[in-house]
């Protein structure tokens, strides 16, 4: 079945292991970027250096829009036969925030409500970055709507690391 999954990145090497996925997204601070795993493809694994911040002015590497237009355009090139397996530091806001943004493009318009409230049954834990999803949704031309559905997700569950957690593609 065609899913994203989504990992901490203490869980990243039992999630390739477990899972085999075919495509790797890591975002992760760019003083902390990880090297290719071992043995994946180096010309699969996205590595988008940005800080876990949702005020561009708060820090250094905040999300930008060429993150997400980098995101997309590599996620457009995954054929779904083996699951595209996006990681960050915690599991929580910038790999969730990519999930939604890769669910949103794949599933179409009109189906952001529906896939933030399938995150949080999945992923009680879930906060995705509202920057990204800003850039995302502008990147989308979706005039909101993914920040809109952000909002009826309710609260997380406070964590401090999230668990692999599987995003299906059809039936959510």
């Amino acid at each position: 079945m065609p899913r994203l999954l989504v990992s901490p990145l203490s869980s990243l090497d039992d999630a390739i292991a477990t899972h085999a996925p075919s495509h790797l997204v890591s975002l992760l601070s760019p003083e902390h970027m990880i090297k290719t795993p071992w043995g994946f493809p180096a010309d699969r694994h996205l590595k988008l250096g940005v800080n876990d911040i949702v005020d561009p002015a708060a820090g250094t590497a905040p999300p930008g829009r060429a993150h997400i237009d980098a995101l997309l355009e590599f996620s457009r090139d995954w054929d779904t036969k083996q699951p595209l397996l996006i990681h960050c530091w915690a599991g929580i806001s910038r790999s969730m925030a990519s999930a939604f943004t890769i669910l949103c493009d794949r599933l179409g318009e009109d189906r952001e409500i529906e896939i933030a409230r399938a995150m949080r049954q999945r992923a009680p834990h879930a906060q995705p970055n509202r920057l990204l999803v800003r850039h995302a949704d502008d990147a989308l031309g979706r005039g909101g709507k993914m920040l809109a559905a952000l909002n009826t997700m309710g609260q997380p569950l406070v964590v401090e690391e999230g668990v692999t957690t599987a995003f299906p593609l059809v039936g959510l």
